[in-house]
Order: structure tokens, then sequence, then C-alpha cells
């Protein structure tokens, strides 16, 4: 737990025992997770402190909002070193449509995109959609 509270306090963010646990248990899921499955996992939390959270860790750099297409905006944790740039650290996002988890492919980076003259790109989401390696060995 030292070592998510400084990565807290690195990202200019008070490590409360909340935060804390939120953080542990994204650090352990291998998919990204929406908000019920964060509210799920703590019953015994406020659904503002949870959203709070997330909220927080969104705006300090620590999670990343990911848009599958399934309506529910789910959230993700960064990667160290992680500006959330859009020329840089934008990555592929895969949905399964089988266990519909949605897992971060950082590995696989957006490419960049040459806008015509007079667009500002601010945001980029790319979701593949099918079946995860998990599910497809059955």
């Amino acid at each position: 737990m030292k070592e998510i509270e400084s990565t807290l306090q690195n990202k200019g963010i008070r490590p409360t025992a909340m935060r804390m646990l939120i953080y542990k248990f994204m650090a352990e899921k291998k998919s990204a997770q929406g908000l019920s499955d964060l509210e799920l996992a703590f019953t015994k939390a406020d659904r503002t402190t949870v959203y709070r959270t997330l909220k927080t860790f969104e705006e300090k750099g620590v999670v990343h909002q990911i848009d599958d297409g399934t309506g529910v905006l789910k959230y993700a944790l960064c990667e160290p070193g992680c500006r959330c740039d859009i020329e840089r650290d934008l990555h592929l996002h895969f949905h399964c449509n089988s266990c519909d988890k949605t897992i971060c492919l950082t590995e696989h980076k957006i490419p960049h995109i040459n806008l015509p003259d007079g667009f500002i790109a601010e945001d980029a989401n790319l979701v593949v959609k099918g079946i995860c390696d998990s599910c497809s060995t059955y």
C-alpha cells in the first residue's frame, strides 16, 4: 500500500483509505471498470465518494475514461508516465462481445491523424469489438 500511497501523492492526490482501495482494486483488474463495478466492489462506500474518487483520478491523470460503445463509461489506470496526451499516450481498446470486458491494449498506440486546417483534436478513442483471448479459447 506504500507504493499506492506514493503514486497518489506524486499525482497531487491525498491518499485516503478509500482512494487507495479503489486504486488497488483497479490495479488488480485486467479490464476497465465502470462506476457500477466499483459500487458493487465497495458496497459499504457512498456512491458519491466512489464517483468523486474516479473524477479526481481522471483529473489528475491516474485513470482514463473509455467510451466502448456500450453506453457505460469505463475507467482504467493509466500506464506509468502517461499524460493522456493525444499525440503520445492514446491507445487501442478492445471490447469483448462475449464477456463484456473492455481491455486497454496500451502497446498498440493510436496513430497520429492529420486533421484539416482549423480542426483541433481534443480526444480520440478507438475501440475494436470482437472476442477476447480468454473467450476465444472455449
